[in-house]
């Protein structure tokens, strides 16, 4: 299991120098395998499996000459007898510090956060008819975003990244977040609900009520963020664990979507799509008709049975 991660992932988040294969090709979506899983490969089952049908852009944007986003995607299934289980791990990186640093920083996080978290996970779940502990996940999540961190110390020194990612298994969804990168679940009416908070300067001064929303959202130092990856000798990355939403859509972003693109309009746009990928890339049309001022990156997913 270790050397198959190594080899697809590299160990310890090292790539070689022709760069992360987890970045989409600039303003061409990546599209992921959504197929529906078939149910009448288990018939023994009396329900249809849960599936995660996903979507996914990245873009370097329109006046931006690199793209320092990164992104990785894995959704997978294992069904046997009466038992499905459904598995995803989303991660989206923003890089900081110029030209191949942040470039740098992403790739490296989401390498070394995608080959921890599922070093420790994959093993534990390989047996359909046990219980999976779920106090476990906020740790192996945890231990994700610290080798995240420490592989952005180690092979881009100086520079830093956002990280936000979603850990799914079954009904059970946990969220690692450091930065302004942000998790949201939209529902199918369009109501939005942000999961994460920004780790950013603006952020902070609205919380304590000194500037509004609308101040915030053209504050020269609104980029400013208090916390990231790569930027202190300790990381602190905020762990959220809840159910799966029944219905809607669950939704990881850079700033390059969310600073560009209201949430209101992203909401309609990916209740409106007939897939995820289509919402994905008519989003990433959507920030590129806004001005496209920095690398877009968005994942969707659809929980449906």
């Amino acid at each position: 299991m270790s050397d198959f991660l190594k080899n697809i992932l590299g160990s310890k988040g090292e790539t070689e120098s022709g760069g992360s294969s987890d970045q989409g090709t600039s303003d061409l979506p990546t599209q992921p395998n959504s197929s529906p899983v078939n149910s009448d490969s288990n018939p023994n089952s009396s329900n249809n499996p849960t599936r995660f049908n996903v979507g996914l852009v990245n873009s370097i944007g329109l006046q931006r000459e690199h793209n320092e986003d990164a992104l990785f995607a894995m959704t997978t299934y294992l069904i046997s007898n009466n038992s499905s289980l459904p598995f995803g791990l989303y991660i989206i990186a923003d890089g900081m510090g110029g030209h191949l640093h942040g470039e740098k920083a992403s790739e490296v996080a989401i390498h070394a956060m995608a080959f921890g978290v599922l070093t420790k996970l994959l093993p534990a779940i390989q047996d359909l008819s046990g219980e999976i502990p779920s106090d476990t996940f906020q740790d192996i999540m945890k231990e994700g975003v610290q080798a995240a961190h420490q592989a952005i110390i180690e092979q881009a020194p100086g520079a830093g990244s956002t990280l936000t990612g979603i850990l799914l298994l079954r009904d059970q969804m946990t969220i690692a977040h450091i930065g302004d990168s942000r998790a949201y679940a939209i529902d199918t009416q369009g109501n939005v609900n942000l999961l994460t908070t920004d780790h950013s300067l603006v952020k902070r001064l609205e919380e304590l009520g000194q500037i509004t929303s609308d101040e915030a959202a053209i504050h020269p130092q609104r980029n400013v963020l208090y916390r990231a990856l790569g930027q202190a000798e300790m990381v602190d990355a905020d762990l959220i664990s809840a159910p799966v939403p029944n219905s809607g859509y669950l939704v990881l972003c850079s700033d390059g979507l969310w600073g560009v693109v209201p949430d209101d309009e992203m909401a309609n746009i990916i209740s409106s799509a007939n897939s995820p990928q289509e919402a994905s890339q008519t989003l990433l049309e959507a920030a590129n008709s806004a001005g496209g001022p920095d690398n877009i990156s968005v994942i969707i997913i659809e929980k449906s049975s």
